[in-house]
């Protein structure tokens, strides 16, 4: 809102107000204002939370060998994430966004779906909290919706890069001229780095390109559920998510603002998308609101974010990372959460296989993985058998796996940004 009020008092030479017209300057100011939001919010919402006893259902102690309790905290932090995400984005972000409309729906709709899974836990008294399926649901709705109306909205388009070649053979990376409705993708370490969604689906004939849009909302539905049942799954220590997410949303700001910016969309040799810049301010803000909460969530937690929270953050991540066409990216860039997912996968799958054949037998010691990094041998069930019963050799305090597993994160986001330059 308060950028068309500055873009209108433009017109009359109001000292200050083409700043407005600067995304750096917008994104920047997102990023500072969700932070003062949530640390100020945070407070009061923890300080009112704790008056009427909301807390979290009590986490299982014997989990942790530090013998760290965990009572009296409250839950549903997610409430301070999405309130301190969304103030900045409708004061500073142009609204008429097809692309910030749809990150805005993402938003409260899982938000909302996380919402109902903490309060029936919580005030219904059922630690299993919503229905599994009608998570799934939910996720799957949203992710129909994002890639139904990126095929139908005229606004979505983008300009394909191509290669000219000159005499002395090198090749000089150009857009085409007229935007257009494309069902390219990014995909790493190739030469130019695109992938087309109809190109797979060549062998159906004239109808590949329909295909193509049926396979790619497919795609978006897959993305928008792993993701954000990932994020929920690595939501089990204090800061663990939170810190993986900010540092996540840092690389798709930037993949975001490379892939607006036809010059340097030119210079890594991928597509132009014209308005994603959009993107950047609500990651901005969504960075910012991760930090601020982790001024409450770091060890030891003052609150946690609940399904709430985890379930609306890789939400955000999946349908951002579809929005820019960089969904291809995500196996590198949230491998965190990918390893938690498949290590619940293994660990389930495995033990029903072994106990068609009576045995009980389990790969890791506990699942999500970060589980396993803290469990001692002693706290296993003795009628099963562990195949890794002996790694790690001793157990880490959650702190220091908080931090380890940021630091992985770091990593995985340099290596997405490098592999724009890998071919």
């Amino acid at each position: 809102m308060l950028y068309y009020l500055f873009r209108f008092l433009e017109d009359y030479n109001i000292p200050g107000a083409h700043l407005w017209s600067y995304i750096s300057f917008r994104a920047l100011l997102a990023l500072i204002l969700s932070l003062v939001i949530s640390a100020w919010f945070g407070e009061r919402f923890i300080k009112w939370m704790k008056r009427r006893k909301i807390f979290e259902t009590e986490r299982d102690p014997s989990i942790d060998p530090f013998g760290v309790q965990k009572k009296g905290v409250p839950t549903m932090g997610g409430i301070i994430i999405i309130v301190s995400l969304l103030i900045p984005v409708l004061l500073l972000g142009r609204m008429r966004n097809i692309y910030l409309i749809l990150m805005i729906a993402t938003t409260l709709w899982l938000g909302f779906l996380g919402f109902m899974d903490d309060y029936i836990k919580i005030f219904r008294r059922n630690k299993d909290g919503l229905k599994g399926k009608y998570k799934i649901i939910g996720q799957v709705s949203i992710g129909f919706i994002v890639g139904l109306t990126l095929y139908l909205s005229p606004d979505v388009v983008m300009r394909e890069n191509i290669s000219v070649p000159r005499q002395n053979k090198t090749e000089v990376v150009k857009h085409e001229v007229e935007a257009h409705k494309s069902l390219q993708t990014t995909i790493p370490f190739t030469k130019h780095h695109n992938l087309s969604y109809s190109d797979i689906m060549s062998f159906v004939g004239k109808h590949k390109v329909a295909a193509g849009w049926i396979l790619f909302v497919l795609v978006t539905i897959l993305v928008v559920t792993a993701v954000s049942n990932g994020a929920n799954l690595n939501d089990g220590m204090d800061g663990m998510c939170a810190g993986n997410s900010a540092i996540i949303g840092v690389v798709l700001g930037i993949l975001a603002y490379v892939s607006s910016h036809i010059g340097y969309a030119s210079y890594f040799d991928i597509m132009y998308i014209p308005h994603t810049e959009e993107l950047v301010v609500f990651l901005s803000a969504f960075v910012g609101a991760m930090i601020g909460f982790l001024w409450y969530n770091a060890y030891p937690a003052q609150i946690f974010m609940g399904d709430t929270g985890s379930l609306t953050i890789g939400g955000i991540i999946g349908v951002c990372a579809v929005l820019i066409h960089k969904e291809l990216l995500l196996p590198i860039l949230c491998g965190i959460f990918f390893v938690e997912s498949l290590s619940v996968i293994i660990q389930t799958q495995w033990f029903k296989i072994q106990k068609r054949k009576g045995r009980r037998v389990r790969v890791f010691r506990a699942t999500p993985i970060h589980d396993n990094f803290r469990k001692l041998d002693s706290q296993l069930d003795a009628t099963s058998t562990y195949i890794l019963k002996g790694w790690p050799h001793r157990p880490f305090h959650e702190s220091k796996i908080t931090v380890r597993f940021w630091i992985v994160s770091i990593i995985l986001a340099a290596l997405t940004i490098i592999t724009l330059k890998i071919r």
